[in-house]
């Protein structure tokens, strides 16, 4: 059977910007209430969200949590020994570790924020920090986005395997690190050991970043 196809039909095309053809759900529902969210975030933070197109910038203290780019702190050997003091440096960039019980901030519940002391960034709610015995601060979260673990074949655990290294996300700087199962009557139930030295801490009302 042969099918005869009329001139108009088969001169027909279709517009790339046909739904049916263009799974981009922007394109198919250009009204769509999350949309215009979108749109309203892409215009004013410079890029899509979802990409992380934001390069560090510090929104914090308006009320809006710093989502901190990775690396986005970058300095020299030279440049970091200029601005931080020999402790610093030895925990900050050399991946020391002060002695227990000599932090300032290991036994303060203030409240307020605890920004990375290298850069600013702020890494963690006041409210967020517990009483623990092993003589560093300790928190069972930080600020989304803030910290990062070190995974893949850096990883260095205690023999136990529940030692994760962290650090800030925005310029590297060892913080500490996270142990976990360790039975705390926290939200996570980990435990974020985190040298004195490498915080700073900001008074203040935490509650209002959130």
């Amino acid at each position: 059977m042969i099918m005869k196809i009329s001139p108009l039909a088969a001169s027909r095309t279709f517009s790339v910007s046909s739904p049916a053809l263009n799974p981009n759900p922007i394109n198919r529902f250009p009204n769509s209430p999350i949309l215009q969210i979108i749109r309203y975030n892409t215009y004013f933070s410079g890029g899509l969200p979802w990409l992380n197109l934001n390069r560090g910038k510090k929104g914090f203290r308006s009320g809006v949590v710093a989502m901190a780019a990775t690396d986005s702190v970058q300095k020299s050997e030279e440049e970091w020994r200029a601005i931080l003091s020999p402790e610093q440096f030895r925990i900050l960039r050399l991946k020391g570790t002060e002695f227990p019980g000599t932090g300032k901030y290991d036994k303060l519940f203030a409240e307020g924020i605890y920004e990375c002391a290298g850069c600013g960034t702020p890494l963690y709610k006041s409210t967020t920090k517990f009483n623990s015995p092993c003589g560093w601060p300790a928190f069972y979260e930080g600020l989304p986005g803030a910290i990062n673990r070190t995974t893949g074949r850096r990883v260095q655990p205690d023999p136990d395997g529940r030692r994760i290294e962290i650090t800030c996300a925005a310029c590297g700087g060892h913080l500490g690190h996270v142990f976990k199962g360790e039975g705390f009557r926290t939200p996570t139930d980990e435990r974020h050991c985190v040298n004195s030295v490498s915080l700073k801490f900001t008074p203040g009302n935490s509650e209002s970043s959130q």
